[in-house]
């Protein structure tokens, strides 16, 4: 499977069948700029920089990183993004010692050397409007898979594409989660009326009837086990 255009300017670049079997899903916003979510576990930077450039897009035009959330096939790749192409690194305060120190990222799980890296810019509010060139990202706090867990959108053309990281979770408070915050932020999210879903480890979804049934899907699981 090859790196491809989702929609409009984004793309997806990485992910388990497109670079490493342990990255997340990487997906890449072209704002003029170029925006990565997240980064990979850090096995494949070559890799999502061919990837990049087989798109026909240039990585010395990388600005930024968001991380959605402390998990290393997330974060991994963070420190030789911000080493080699010296971009600007996002995350939320209450993930980011984490990010830095390498404590609670989740290396043990994997039997990967994690990297610390330095966060640049520190969210703290519910809700971050970024704007970056032709395109607004929006970017939300929903805490349930890690305290400082986020999601982004915005909107291009037509259709709302939401960036959702791991949906599926888990939950469990070994890695991090809340039951009962990962409710309200998946509530949340479904008020947001997607068009595409990028997920962190499914890949894309849509249209916006499945993008909705597969967070139901999930909420509905939890409120079972929460409420039952």
């Amino acid at each position: 499977m090859q790196a491809f255009r989702v929609w409009g300017d984004v793309y997806i670049v990485g992910g388990p069948a497109i670079s490493h079997p342990l990255d997340c899903c990487v997906y890449l916003i072209n704002t003029g700029k170029l925006i990565l979510i997240d980064a990979g576990t850090g096995n494949s930077f070559s890799l999502l920089i061919n990837n990049i450039r087989r798109l026909g897009l240039i990585p010395e035009n990388l600005a930024f990183i968001i991380a959605t959330h402390r998990h290393i096939d997330h974060v991994g790749g963070l420190a030789e993004f911000k080493q080699v192409y010296n971009v600007k690194t996002i995350a939320h305060e209450l993930d980011a010692d984490a990010i830095e120190s390498g404590q609670g990222v989740g290396a043990e799980f994997y039997g990967i050397k994690y990297h610390p890296c330095s966060i640049d810019i520190r969210l703290t509010e519910n809700e971050t409007e970024l704007n970056l060139g032709k395109h607004t990202l929006k970017i939300l706090h929903i805490p349930g898979h890690t305290s400082g867990s986020l999601a982004i959108y915005l909107d291009i053309g037509s259709k709302r594409v939401l960036f959702g990281q791991d949906l599926h979770g888990p939950y469990e408070t070994v890695f991090g989660g809340d039951v009962c915050q990962a409710i309200v932020s998946l509530r949340k999210l479904l008020e947001l009326n997607a068009d595409i879903l990028c997920e962190g480890h499914y890949g894309i979804c849509q249209p916006a009837t499945e993008v909705s049934q597969y967070i139901k899907d999930y909420l509905n699981l939890l409120e079972r086990r929460t409420f039952r």
